[in-house]
């Protein structure tokens, strides 16, 4: 029960040293997932429709961005490591996601 408390305190206490609410930077992490997903739907129904990507793309771009574009906009005093973990994490994202679709890509082109 310690641990819990004391994770708490300094959950809380990022808010004060960043400007940045834990709960907000939390919701618009957790809350773009689904619209992540649906972008990357999107993306894999365009492509094989032979549709334009560009506007899925950059929806799900957006959306896979949205909380780090928050602590990067609303926060203060943010060190620049925090930077570099938030840019190395949304490089490996992108990374992980075009792999994701390349392969989703050609399970379908195999299974026509």
């Amino acid at each position: 029960m310690e641990f819990l408390e004391t994770f708490y305190v300094w959950f809380m206490s990022l808010s004060d040293n960043y400007g940045v609410n834990p709960f907000i930077f939390g919701g618009i992490y957790i809350g773009a997932i689904p619209f992540f997903t649906l972008s990357v739907a999107w993306i894999l129904r365009n492509y094989k429709k032979g549709f334009s990507v560009v506007m899925p793309v950059f929806f799900a771009s957006f959306f896979f961005v949205s909380s780090y574009l928050y602590l990067m906009i609303a926060g203060e005093n943010v060190p620049l490591w925090v930077y570099a973990v938030a840019i190395s994490m949304l490089l490996y994202g992108a990374w992980s996601t075009y792999k994701k679709i390349k392969t989703q890509v050609k399970h379908d082109v195999i299974t026509s």
